[in-house]
């Protein structure tokens, strides 16, 4: 969208119109224009714009003074000074205009709200272009907000972007979890106390409700909030007004309430678990959020954000090979962009300033045609091993199939012809016996394809990424 947000042209000069809206898309920049009234009639209900006004059935001085939450450029001398007002355009050039938009943002910050929007909310699938579409409509109003949505969503980032769009965003943004807190402790936590009000209380506090005036409260999982405390929360919400534990004095609660949960709410009320006119209370204007999962595509925008984020304070760079990112697109994601997250942080540490193929993901992340492999583990490890060995085979026959028996005394014949080694009575190192039988067959299967890492995974039937971990594991090289 480029760096000025988006822009509202309002012109009845259809050539002027059309060449600015041609030299705003060479900019890059995001626009909508229209005739007189009607383009008019969308400032009313759009995020802040810079707008520009040419010939419009409304005095440029009453739009001016009717919605100052937008930054206004003239495209006709006047006579008036206004703090939202950026300028007159002379002359309809790239050169004149990009200064004035900049100005414009000076002027009336909230015009680039829409761009970090943008890049706050990253995604442009269906599923998050509506979660974009509620938020705008909901940040300017006053009503409370409920956040559905499974952990690792980014609820938390989606009660930022409405904080930050809202009439209260110069106030402050306050996140309270309230599953994270014992029972006993959430009051005081919300609403503070006094001094002497329990033990320990030897000074006054002041509670998250107090710390978000003029701002936002967020209330994470909710639905852990215990049943004493929804009744608390609901008088606070219902009278606008609250006490300090050991307190008597009422405070005022000029607080915009956004609450979130993973939980399914209805059946928790269904439960006797959380309070129905609470949930009421709470669920004025409800946003679902979509998991990951449903969301594939925004996946490579998630990907080149996060990397960015990482990058400073990593001290390296990164990047993904088109492989690498198809296999993440499969991976059904149970934690969501906070696993995604989680796993840049990882790459970065394992291959700092490398391109991150295929290969270089955790097993879990390497998916094709849909499957991934499972986690590794040791004994896992040794099933894979013997699978490698002997074809494949699955557990039950591979004895049968492979007539291999390990035996004492003279019965041995069956083992030489694999030569392995007998078990005596002194036992033996099943894992290392495991582990130098596969290397050799690795080293085997290598030799004969020509270190061709295809082919040699294709001779020991086990995938090729599967290969490359084992050739990891063990330094193997592939120069052969």
């Amino acid at each position: 969208m480029g760096s000025f947000g988006s822009v509202l042209i309002i012109d009845n000069d259809d050539e002027r119109r059309t060449r600015l809206e041609a030299i705003l898309s060479f900019m890059q920049v995001h626009w909508q224009s229209g005739l007189g009234r009607d383009a008019a009639g969308q400032l009313g209900q759009s995020m802040p714009l810079t707008v520009l006004v040419g010939q419009s059935p409304l005095p440029l001085a009453e739009l001016v003074a009717a919605y100052p939450q937008h930054a206004f450029i003239t495209l006709e001398p006047v006579g008036l000074n206004a703090a939202n007002l950026a300028g007159c355009l002379r002359r309809l050039t790239y050169h004149e205009l990009t200064p004035l938009l900049h100005r414009a943002r000076q002027l009336h910050p909230a015009v680039g709200r829409e761009q970090q929007l943008q890049r706050f909310l990253i995604g442009q699938c269906p599923a998050m272009k509506e979660v974009k579409g509620l938020l705008r409509q909901v940040a300017g109003k006053q009503a409370n907000v409920l956040l559905l949505g499974e952990s690792g969503t980014g609820k938390e980032v989606i009660a930022q972007a409405i904080h930050m769009l809202s009439q209260q965003a110069e106030g402050p943004f306050v996140p309270i979890n309230c599953g994270a807190i014992p029972a006993e402790l959430l009051e005081s936590e919300l609403f503070g106390h006094e001094k002497g009000a329990f033990t320990g209380a030897v000074s006054s506090r002041k509670g998250r409700f107090e710390l978000a005036e003029g701002g936002t409260l967020f209330l994470d999982e909710i639905g852990d909030m215990p049943l004493p405390m929804q009744v608390k929360l609901l008088r606070v919400l219902q009278e606008r007004t609250f006490e300090r534990v050991g307190g008597t004095r009422p405070i005022q609660a000029n607080v915009r309430v956004i609450a979130a949960t993973h939980r399914d709410l209805e059946q928790m009320i269904r439960e006797q678990r959380f309070r129905e006119d609470l949930y009421y209370r709470l669920n004025v204007f409800p946003i679902q959020v979509p998991p990951l999962r449903e969301r594939r595509e925004d996946i490579p925008l998630l990907l080149a954000e996060l990397v960015q984020r990482h990058r400073e304070g990593q001290g390296a760079d990164l990047s993904f090979t088109p492989a690498a990112v198809a296999s993440l697109q499969q991976y059904p994601w149970p934690g969501n962009v906070r696993e995604l997250s989680n796993l840049v942080e990882r790459m970065f540490i394992l291959c700092p300033n490398q391109r991150v193929d295929l290969a270089d993901l955790p097993p879990r992340y390497r998916c094709l045609n849909g499957e991934c492999e499972a986690p590794a583990s040791e004994e896992q490890d040794e099933r894979e091993a013997l699978a490698a060995m002997f074809g494949g085979a699955d557990d039950d026959a591979f004895a049968e199939e492979n007539r291999v028996f390990f035996e004492f005394g003279d019965e041995a014949e069956e083992a030489d012809e694999l030569r392995l080694p007998r078990l005596t009575a002194e036992g033996i190192n099943l894992k290392e016996m495991l582990a130098s039988i596969e290397i050799d067959l690795i080293t085997q299967a290598l030799d004969a394809s020509d270190g061709v890492v295809a082919r040699a995974a294709e001779q020991l039937g086990m995938r090729r990424t599967t290969l490359v971990e084992k050739m990891k594991k063990y330094g193997i090289g592939r120069d052969f």
